[in-house]
């Protein structure tokens, strides 16, 4: 992939994003390819009663991000799925950015596999996760990827 086409790919990723968990959690991507996507997000609006960032939040990025290399991994009109995520929660965040790295671990033709390393403004590790992703020639349920290279953006935030 190009610079001007993984910029493309960003500004559509994003463009998608709109109105859908990446976009309501304030996730930002600044990097992708499919071997390594970098992405940020916010921790005010994503975090649990007491005021630090929830761990469904940094799930939430890690499988984004993950997600999103998976699909670059996969090539044109292929489609990954998250089917399985783990995640350590190593410090508590209460304010700033958090940044997510996505590293790929593993890439098949059928499976890829993330670990994804989360980090504060202090470059402190916050969460340590690893995903990995079902690659499908189609649209789970029976749906089809559409024509003219405009494939789905398959990462958790489209299953609805």
């Amino acid at each position: 992939m190009t610079q001007d086409s993984s910029r493309q790919f960003i500004v559509d990723f994003m463009n998608a994003s709109r109105g859908k968990l990446v976009g309501s959690m304030g996730i930002t991507i600044l990097e992708a390819a499919a071997d390594r996507v970098v992405g940020t997000m916010p921790v005010v609006g994503n975090t649990q009663p007491y005021g630090l960032l929830h761990g469904g939040a940094s799930c939430v990025l890690a499988e984004s991000l993950g997600s999103l290399g998976s699909v670059l991994h996969a090539g044109p009109d292929r489609i990954a799925v998250g089917v399985e995520i783990s995640a350590t929660h190593h410090r508590a965040v209460a304010a700033g950015v958090v940044t997510g790295v996505a590293t790929l671990l593993h890439g098949g033709r059928t499976v890829a596999t993330y670990g994804i390393v989360i980090s504060d403004d202090h470059d402190r590790r916050v969460c340590t996760a690893r995903l990995t992703c079902l690659l499908s020639d189609r649209v789970p349920g029976g749906g089809r990827v559409p024509a003219g290279g405009d494939r789905p953006l398959a990462t958790a935030e489209t299953h609805d």
